[in-house]
Parts: structure tokens; C-alpha cells; sequence
């Protein structure tokens, strides 16, 4: 059996930072609409609170850079994740 590793920790209040074994990502919003976004793309989740019923999305960072031959399509993705945590940090001092 596998060893699992999994946190979260509320930055602000619809802001999570999410740390598990193999990464970490950052979650904004509440019940009914998050966006979560990691190294490797942007999930995004609708749902009905209370019902169960939800709908997930998922987009690499790289989808547009691997039909045009461009790469690096997710560094700026992590610039504005970087950029926003910044902020938290110097808000929070």
C-alpha cells in the first residue's frame, strides 16, 4: 500500500494553497466554483452545493503551444501564482 500526502492551507479566504507528495497548486474559490491551478494546467469545477452534482474541466498550460510549435505556454501561468503570493506574503506583514 502506498503512503499518501496531502494539505491545505487557507491563504485568504477563497485562496488555498494545496501540498501534496508530488506538487503543489493553488485553489480560488467557494462551493459551486473553484479554479485550481498547478505546474501542469488549470482545473476548473461547477457544481450545485449540496447536491453532489458537479462538472471538471481540465487545461494543460501547454495545449495552445503544442499546435502552434510554441513552448513555454505555462510560465506565465506561475508568474501571476508567484506574483500573487507576493502579495499575500507583504499583506500579511
Amino acid at each position: 500500500m502506498g503512503f499518501r500526502f496531502r494539505k491545505s492551507v487557507k491563504i485568504l479566504p477563497g485562496v488555498r494553497w494545496n501540498i501534496g507528495k508530488r506538487g503543489s497548486s493553488l485553489s480560488f474559490g467557494d462551493k459551486g466554483l473553484t479554479v485550481n491551478v498547478n505546474k501542469k494546467g488549470t482545473r476548473t469545477t461547477v457544481g450545485i452545493p449540496g447536491t453532489g452534482l458537479s462538472h471538471s474541466t481540465y487545461r494543460p498550460h501547454d495545449a495552445n503551444a503544442s499546435q502552434t510549435g510554441q513552448t513555454g505556454g505555462g510560465a506565465w501561468g506561475w508568474l501571476i501564482v508567484a506574483a500573487i503570493v507576493v502579495i499575500v506574503i507583504l499583506a500579511a506583514s
